[in-house]
Formats: C-alpha cells, structure tokens, sequence
C-alpha cells in the first residue's frame, strides 16, 4: 500500500508570528493581496492585527469580508471577482475555517476558471493547477484548514455542504499566531477547541490511518485534553492558547492525508440543513460515534486513555477503551457542549433529512466500522 503526505511548503508557530508576514511576502515576490476575512473579525480588531503588519511593511492589499460562519457557492463567486477586481497575485486569509474554506475555493477558481460554477469542485476536482498562492492566519483553533486538503462550501441550492478534497488546494504557507485567538469566546474556543479533538480522534481511526499518522494524532489528542480547558477557562492564558494552536495543527496534518469518519459524515448536515457551528455538531456526537466504533477500534481507544489519564493496567483494554469514551463526554461537558439536539432546535422529524446526506457524505465512508443508513439513524436518535 502506498501512503501519501501533503504538509504546507513552510509554516511558522508562535505567539507574534504574524510578523513573519513581511518577510514571507517579499521572499516569494508576491505584490498585492486579497485579504479574506469576515465582518466580526474586522470590526473587533482580530483582522486589524494583521492589516497593521502589511501597513507597516507597505504591503499592497484589498479586502473581501464577505465570508460567512458557514461560507457558500455564492460567497467563493464573489470572492473570485474581488479577487480578480483587485489585481491580488496572493491571498491572505485571516479567520477560521470559514474564512480559510472560501479562501481556497477562490484561489482555486481563479487558477482553473473551468470550475467556475464552484459546485463541481465537490469531492475529489481533477483541477490542474494549484490555487492562487494562500498565507493562511487561524484565528481559530480547530479546523486546521490552513494544513488541509480539504474545504467545505455549502450549495444554496441543494441546502448541502460540499466537502471538496484538493492537493491543489493546501496554503503555500501557515502562520500559527496565538495572540490572534485571544479574543475568541469562550463557547467559540470549546466548539472549535472539539472540532479538533474530533478530527484527532477520527483520523487516528480512519480506515486510511497508518503510523505516521497515528504519531501525530495521538499527541493531538494529549496537547487538546490538557490545552483545551485551559484556553476556554482562562482565554487569555498563553500556555492555554499555543497549545490549542499548535495541536490542531497536528491534528490537522494528519487527518488531511487520512480522512475522517461518520461524526463528520453526520455534522455536516446539521450545519447545513439547520445552520449548526461545525464544532458543536462534531463534539455533540462525537462520544457516541467513539462506542459505535469501539468494536473495531479497542488497540487505539486504549492509546487514547493512556494519553488522556484514564488508563487503569488493572482493568481489560476494553473497559479502558470505554473509559476513553467516557473521558471524551466529560471533556466535552467540561467545556460546555450541549449534549442532545433537542437543545439546539433539531427534532425526531428532522433525522430522515440529516441520514439521507449523511450516508451520502464523502466522510463517511472513511469510518472504520461499516455504517449504514439505518446506523445513522440510530446514533442521531442516542443523542436526540
């Protein structure tokens, strides 16, 4: 079997990173940017901490703050004329997933204008070329979108998120700057913060995983467990922060190259159909999805409970692999996650709709345990 991995040409970490901007910049020669970002971003000041480093370097720029939570067909479209309104050579994209997302499917778009509708980038696009050069800042720690592969547009049309899987798609260069999430809220952090726990956990399960891999997520889940509580209780703690930054990240590495499972499979729709954040729905589900696939996946559930506190030699590998399910609920409640749907205004006439994309989604069929329609179904009801 061969394995594939496909990482950043160069990233930096640290707090102040971000002024490693300049010198990127004038490295690679590029001229004018598109900033891509949102509205809440820039009218709180977290977009203006790097607009500073470009005004000071006299680095040429136009912005796009379009960007929805959960960006669309509609909002890459008019990114891409901004883009090419503005004569940008690069983009810089500052934000979370959503803005990393749109950012990549405008930067693919402008260099393979026969994708042009946007939709038919959904899956696995044969593009040609590689994307609009992208520097990517995370002002979020939990998509890892600026290490990925992968973004997710939602089709206005269809009422369904389309999971676009690209080697042309990954940012020429990351930027970790954890001074950029200080200001994020603390429902935000805890949602985010177990989007990443997600994708660790997934991807050290995924049918694609394999060693290189598995080393990566397993000391994702480490840094998240510890950082993750820290960063929501006390945001502006350092240690808290850089953490959560830095274990996303390598969170993100490996999943990329790997796949996920059926929690993505199943969160998608809810942000979709009912405008859920992506990281409420992933963590909502994701202690359930974990005893799903204990079955198929006791050696690695193990793993987690060593990592996570909660291994006990004295007890069988699966009354510990059922302890590292349990330790994943409680981090979640810890950090406020709502645990059944009902709370967050989804409904039993509801689920039909969800399985039908769920089974459909391209996520799904990573999991390591085989699911089917009737599965799916069965996991929303557990949580309803």
């Amino acid at each position: 079997m061969i394995n594939r991995f496909i990482l950043n040409e160069v990233s930096y970490f640290g707090p102040g990173a971000r002024k490693e901007l300049p010198g990127v910049v004038a490295r690679l020669g590029y001229k004018k940017a598109l900033v891509v970002t949102d509205k809440g971003l820039m009218q709180f000041g977290v977009a203006k901490m790097v607009l500073d480093v470009l005004d000071e370097a006299k680095i040429a720029y136009e912005i796009y703050d379009e960007v929805q939570p959960n960006p669309t067909v509609t909002n890459v479209k008019r990114g891409v004329e901004a883009c090419k309104n503005a004569g940008a050579d690069f983009i810089i994209a500052i934000g979370g997933g959503s803005s990393m997302d749109t950012a990549k499917g405008i930067g693919i778009v402008v260099n393979n204008p026969e994708f042009a509708d946007v939709v038919s980038l959904e899956g696995v696009a044969d593009t040609k070329k590689k994307t609009l050069p992208i520097i990517a800042l995370p002002t979020t720690a939990g998509t890892a979108a600026e290490t990925t592969i992968n973004y997710v547009i939602i089709d206005e049309t269809k009422q369904k998120k389309m999971v676009c899987v690209d080697p042309n798609d990954i940012p020429c260069v990351a930027i970790i700057d954890a001074e950029l999430m200080y200001s994020l809220p603390k429902s935000l952090t805890a949602a985010t913060g177990m989007d990443a726990m997600t994708h660790a956990i997934e991807g050290l399960i995924t049918k694609g995983a394999w060693e290189m891999s598995d080393m990566f997520e397993i000391k994702a889940i480490e840094m998240i467990h510890k950082y993750l509580p820290i960063a929501v209780n006390d945001p502006k703690n350092p240690e808290g922060r850089n953490g959560m930054a830095v274990a996303q990240y390598i969170a993100g590495m490996a999943f990329s190259n790997v796949g996920l499972g059926v929690d993505h499979g199943m969160a998608h729709p809810m942000s979709a159909l009912h405008n859920i954040p992506h990281g409420v729905a992933c963590a909502m589900l994701l202690p359930t999805v974990m005893r799903f696939n204990m079955p198929v996946s006791i050696d690695k559930y193990v793993e987690i409970a060593k990592v996570c506190g909660v291994y006990d030699p004295a007890k069988t590998n699966e009354e510990n692999a059922a302890a590292a399910c349990d330790e994943i609920q409680h981090l979640s409640d810890l950090v406020g996650i709502p645990r059944h749907l009902t709370e967050i205004g989804i409904e039993e006439k509801d689920i039909d709709a969800l399985a039908d994309q769920a089974i459909q989604d391209v996520c799904t069929p990573g999991n390591p345990r085989e699911v089917t329609r009737d599965d799916i179904v069965a996991l929303y009801h557990k949580i309803l």
